[in-house]
């Protein structure tokens, strides 16, 4: 799935796991500054809660984050990360957004403006959405998603919209499984 830091949660895991197999004794901190080289949202899945990232992912800050159901739509087609860092025209000079800010309500994503002009799929997506309530994207994308009170309300709307779409009905949380394996 697009935009989920899928990649940097399988790395995160990855060394997880094998820090456990491998008994190497490395502590999260440690295994988080290893993972940063690999991705900004590495560390983030090493720790495996929830936290707001500054920096290039690298400086984490544990939150408690409601935990909404949600709706995400999949939309055929990919977005590289890459290519929407390199259009010229992509905003680079945004203030920084603070802890406050986004707990208010503050989603402004300097991404959206640059995959909705070049990814059809992604801005029809978002109009879909956007009829049940805020429609977000992913990071770079390609996936959006939308928050609801209930699963009722979250799955009324997949419902509706699932003749063109492949969507996933899921919950938040603010802990990841994983630490309870380790």
């Amino acid at each position: 799935m697009e935009g989920w830091g899928g990649g940097s949660s399988d790395a995160a895991t990855t060394l997880v796991a094998l820090n456990r197999l491998w008994d190497t004794g490395y502590n999260f901190d440690q295994l988080a500054d290893l993972g940063v080289s690999l991705g900004a949202d590495v560390p983030v899945f090493v720790r495996g809660q929830s936290a707001w990232a500054e920096g290039v992912g690298e400086k984490l800050k544990p939150m408690t984050l409601p935990t909404p159901w949600y709706l995400v739509i999949i939309p055929p087609v990919h977005v590289s990360t890459k290519d929407v860092f390199s259009v010229p025209d992509l905003t680079r000079d945004s203030m920084p957004v603070t802890m406050a800010d986004f707990v208010s309500g503050c989603h402004d994503n300097d991404c959206l403006a640059v995959v909705t002009s070049r990814y059809k799929p992604v801005k029809e997506a978002l109009k879909a959405l956007s009829s049940y309530g805020e429609a977000r994207l992913t990071g770079t994308g390609a996936s959006v998603f939308a928050a609801f009170e209930d699963q009722e309300q979250a799955r009324m709307a997949a419902r509706e919209l699932s003749q063109k779409w492949r969507l996933l009905v899921v919950k938040g949380v603010n802990r990841s499984p994983l630490m309870d394996l380790v």
